[in-house]
């Protein structure tokens, strides 16, 4: 009902969700505030600012590494190559790349269908998984494809519109 109901027992989630940031690597610096809203009822907000240590971890029970990637109102575990985009990223460089054979068979694919996924990339051009790989990070450095995350697999498309 948009209404906001507040907790009883603010204490306890709190714990409950320090214990998980604590599973974040790196640590994301957090500002806790917990706001009576009357009833005995109380509202805890959150407060994380962007950082500049990107990807972040999330180890979960079984030690293993899971990263997320916001879009809209979801949080979605991100892929390889998303992690990979972020944390190269952060580095500024240049970045090169050789337009060979797999980049004019994908810009032909993309002028058609609009946006691909690895798998349709790896079927285009017959690349091992890795390579393939590999060439849609680098294309997305260099900002000529754009990477959408998505639960079911990314989603390339062109950066740019051609007019």
């Amino acid at each position: 009902d948009g209404e906001l109901s507040g907790l009883k027992h603010p204490e306890g989630e709190s714990h409950v969700i320090q214990e998980a940031l604590k599973k974040c690597r790196p640590r994301l610096p957090v500002s806790e505030v917990f706001i009576p809203i009357g009833n005995s009822r109380t509202i805890l907000r959150y407060q994380i600012d962007e950082s500049l240590k990107k990807p972040h971890y999330f180890l979960n029970d079984s030690g293993v590494k899971e990263s997320f990637v916001r879009v809209e109102d979801k949080s979605i575990q991100a892929s390889r190559e998303m992690q990979e985009i972020i944390k190269r990223q952060q580095r500024k460089k240049d970045i090169r790349f050789h337009y060979g054979e797999a980049e004019n068979l994908l810009m032909k694919y993309l002028d058609t269908h609009g946006h691909i996924t690895l798998k349709q990339f790896i079927q285009l051009t017959g690349l091992k998984k890795f390579y393939a790989s590999r060439k849609l990070i680098v294309l997305v450095l260099a900002d000529v494809l754009r990477i959408s995350p998505h639960e079911k697999g990314d989603i390339y498309s062109l950066a740019f519109k051609s007019k």
